[in-house]
């Protein structure tokens, strides 16, 4: 494909992206930013964050997975649904309850000042180092097919992507991030829908003939039977229900939308349409990764070792310029989908975690725009930063244990949300950050020492259950538990 090509249609994706800011911000104050004027339509939430769930991630990952473990990702999928009806059940009542703009502002009312902070913090830096990881992934592939034939280095190349966001989303901030999500998920599952018709094609198959071929493939098993597998199909399955209950429901950056619709009952009706929209598009990702196996299969195409890379690979190089400008569209809306409401999440966790900024009634409302638009500034700043630390360690194994060592940042959440929920046990709030650090690190070294202890036995995503118990049993430890009415004082 030629790159003069490319670059105009990632020119022109992200002059439309602008107009929709144009549209959605104008009047736009901190309100608009945080919390989206409480106005945002569920239904149209509910399709654009099928597209802030996927992310560049999964655009260019899930497919490339279908070599190694087949379909038990679905396994994970239907778990979601057990994970979003908690969510729309129990987190998102107490959310509304509580008229809350950061869903963290909850930890500082249930256990106190410490407690409120670290998991501000653990979100802040989760998110900088997935957010950046995510960034750093799709933009490279652009980087590589795109600019690099310009002689552009990557510096330029990611300063220039993050300015674009943050000019685009410093003004409207979650208001137009709800309509530019719309964007997003269409353009990403029209690429994946027509990158199956045009592998089907260059088969000389209709669609009915691909469906039965992957069907009878080994690439289509879901379920998979041996415990000492990652994949086993129970410990994926309720490490889905907990992987949306904490990444979603736990998430500022998720949350946030969802705290911008209407009401409660308009969050509910999107959070759970959400979660069946999912399966559909899942199952088509993966589907997407078996044909691009069966095609390099049949063409003779050598599997790359990196399997991220069979995507673009084929798509770019094997089957002509409509299918290589398909997957470049999906990729511009992949990677603009993993960073513009990561920055708006991290600035508004910062702004109102940190800064106290909804507290400070004596600071006039244009003073706090400033204050917010300089801060949404940094935080750029900093995902930048991250983005080209990765790119001079130039080493995916390293950047993949930094992402999933983010990850486990996820299980204190757990932990502190379900002792905060489900017991009515205070804690020594100053110890709180000792549990908080002491779980991910005894997880990480039990991940490590598993299959020796356990006849072989590896942790995959259950690790973020274990987490959540650790940190839980940790609270329970310093726990103060209330005396009984009438009891006295001893």
């Amino acid at each position: 494909m030629a790159p003069g090509l490319i670059l105009t249609v990632f020119l022109s994706y992200t002059a439309l992206l602008f107009f929709v800011s144009w549209l959605s911000s104008r009047k736009a104050g901190n309100k608009a930013f945080f919390v989206g004027d409480k106005q945002s339509p569920w239904f149209v939430v509910a399709y654009g964050m099928v597209g802030a769930s996927l992310s560049g991630v999964t655009f260019i990952s899930v497919p490339g997975w279908v070599g190694d473990t087949q379909f038990s990702y679905m396994v994970i999928v239907f778990g979601y649904l057990i994970g979003y009806w908690v969510i729309a059940r129990v987190l998102l009542p107490m959310y509304y309850k509580l008229n809350l703009t950061s869903i963290y502002s909850y930890l500082q009312t249930r256990f106190g000042f410490w407690s409120y902070k670290t998991g501000a913090t653990y979100f802040l830096v989760s998110r900088v180092i997935g957010a950046s990881f995510r960034m750093f992934l799709v933009v490279n592939v652009l980087q590589i097919f795109v600019f690099d034939a310009f002689q552009i280095p990557f510096w330029a190349t990611i300063t220039f992507f993050v300015f674009l966001i943050w000019l685009y989303t410093f003004k409207g901030g979650i208001k137009t991030i709800v309509w530019t999500d719309t964007l997003q998920t269409t353009f990403m599952l029209l690429a994946v829908g027509l990158s199956v018709y045009l592998i089907a094609r260059a088969l000389n198959m209709d669609f009915g003939s691909m469906v039965s071929l992957v069907a009878e493939s080994d690439y289509s098993k879901i379920i998979i039977t041996d415990w000492h597998d990652k994949g086993f199909f129970l410990k994926q399955f309720l490490s889905g229900a907990f992987i949306a209950i904490v990444m979603t429901g736990l998430d500022q950056d998720m949350m946030q939308k969802n705290l911008s619709c209407r009401n409660l009952k308009d969050a509910r009706k999107n959070i759970l349409t959400l979660s069946w929209i999912l399966v559909p598009v899942n199952l088509l990702f993966l589907f997407l990764g078996a044909a691009l196996f069966i095609y390099a299969n049949k063409m003779g195409i050598s599997i790359p070792e990196l399997t991220d890379s069979l995507f673009p690979e084929i798509a770019i190089n094997h089957l002509g310029t409509l299918a290589g400008l398909v997957f470049i569209v999906g990729l511009i809306a992949a990677a603009y989908s993993s960073a513009d409401s990561a920055l708006t999440a991290l600035t508004t966790s910062f702004s109102v975690d940190f800064l106290g900024m909804e507290d400070k009634n004596e600071m006039d409302e244009k003073k706090k725009v400033r204050k917010r638009i300089f801060v949404h500034a940094g935080i750029s700043i900093l995902v930048l930063i991250v983005i080209l630390v990765f790119r001079e360690i130039n080493d995916q194994a390293v950047i993949s244990k930094l992402f999933t060592i983010a990850g486990y940042t996820y299980g204190p959440l757990l932990g502190l949300y379900s002792f905060g929920l489900f017991t009515k046990f205070k804690v020594k709030d100053k110890w709180v950050p000792l549990v908080a650090i002491a779980s991910p690190v005894i997880c990480y070294f039990l991940s490590l020492k598993a299959p020796i202890w356990f006849d072989g036995y590896k942790m995959g995503f259950e690790l973020l259950i274990v987490n959540g118990i650790l940190t839980f049993i940790g609270l329970l430890i310093i726990s103060i538990i209330p005396r009984p009415e009438g009891h006295g004082k001893s």
